[in-house]
């Protein structure tokens, strides 16, 4: 497995404190010699990766003062800029990956990547529409060569400020990559590169996986304005239900918090469901808390899966099965695409979409038998 240099750690870190707010206009960093010993490093690899920020126009080095955080980044000599622009980065694991893999990328190649990700809250919908907003206009200003872009979702007026920050970039001619998901209700299709996984293989994956075990009454779980891609999972469960026979329940695809309890009674009363996809692991982790406050139990009651693959799907009470996201995969497609697109602005727009892969734990029963077998043996 190849290994991150050292002065990339350092440099990632610092610059998510950067984009985040820690370190805010003007904050002095961290000496090289506080992060030599920080880190445990030498001194050049401390020093390269202030380089590396001061290369972003995201540091200024000031000597005999230190090195402080610009209040307006500077123009950097090079014009090889590359928007990044994805809400809730600071939230999401799989953008967090995908978008450090980008920034990497871009240094390889001599582009410097301008972090627009928002640390607002999802719930503050019209403070982090606005700040998304800025963030454009501040890319048109400084001329970018293109932007990567994860649309709005989970929020109130999502497709307003989706489609109005996809204007003003195409009014300007700035290329654009859309990462993970279209703004555009599935199956339709924006005129955007789009690069993530085979949503729709991976929801039918999922559901016949689960058919194998034995489970035929399948429940669909999202949140309220999901993204288009939670659409196409759920299109794919429907289509292995259909191709083995099975006909859904008419409730079988549920809406709702999953930390509601009153919502969570509502799609387990009566044993309706067998087992619940849901739409991401975040909605599955809260779904097993509140079936576990419902002593409802995973997987003997019901089983429940998701997608993403995130570090806390192996943390829970009972590991969830998932479908693993490929975000370094996804990075390397999307900054081919965003340097083929630069390039030739009048190609086609593209779907370029990776291959899931299933990921099986404890969540699913998969395992339920084996470890009965091996109880009756040890008797």
């Amino acid at each position: 497995m190849n290994q991150k240099p050292k002065h990339y750690k350092i440099s990632s870190e610092l610059r998510a404190d950067i984009t985040s707010g820690r370190y805010g206009s003007n904050s002095r960093l961290p000496s090289e010699s506080q992060l030599v010993k920080t880190y445990g490093v030498s001194r050049p690899t401390a020093a390269r990766a202030l380089l590396d920020l001061e290369k972003e126009g995201l540091i200024v080095r000031r000597p005999g003062s230190g090195t402080y955080v610009r209040s307006e980044p500077a123009m950097p000599a090079t014009t090889r800029q590359i928007g990044l622009l994805v809400p809730g980065l600071e939230t999401t694991e799989i953008f967090s990956l995908i978008c450090g893999e980008i920034a990497s990328l871009c240094q390889a190649n001599d582009y410097s990547l301008l972090w627009g990700g928002s640390s607002r809250p999802h719930d503050d919908t019209d403070s982090s529409q606005e700040h998304a907003l800025e963030i454009c206009n501040h890319f048109i200003e400084r001329k970018v060569s293109g932007v990567f872009f994860a649309p709005f979702e989970l929020t109130t007026g999502q497709e307003k400020t989706n489609q109005q920050l996809l204007g003003l970039l195409t009014e300007v001619g700035i290329p654009v990559v859309l990462l993970d998901r279209d703004y555009f209700p599935y199956p339709r299709r924006s005129n955007f590169d789009l690069v993530g996984i085979d949503n729709f293989a991976a929801g039918f994956i999922l559901a016949e996986h689960l058919l194998g075990l034995g489970c035929e009454r399948l429940f669909f779980v999202a949140r309220p304005l999901s993204a288009p891609t939670v659409n196409s999972r759920m299109a794919g469960v429907r289509e292995a239900l259909t191709q083995n026979g099975i006909e859904p329940a008419p409730n079988w695809t549920c809406l709702g918090d999953p930390t509601d309890l009153k919502f969570v009674r509502s799609i387990t009363s009566g044993n309706q469901a067998d087992a619940f996809v849901c739409a991401n692991d975040f909605t599955a982790g809260k779904l097993m808390r509140s079936l576990e406050i419902l002593k409802i139990r995973v997987p003997q009651d019901a089983r429940v899966v998701g997608f993403d693959d995130v570090k806390f799907s192996t943390l829970l009470t009972v590991p969830l099965t998932t479908i693993h996201q490929p975000c370094q995969d996804v990075a390397t497609v999307a900054f081919n695409a965003m340097l083929e697109r630069i390039a030739r602005k009048s190609i086609p727009a593209r779907n370029l979409i990776l291959t899931p892969t299933l990921v099986v734990r404890e969540s699913c029963g998969a395992y339920m038998h084996r470890k009965t077998s091996t109880i009756k043996n040890a008797r």
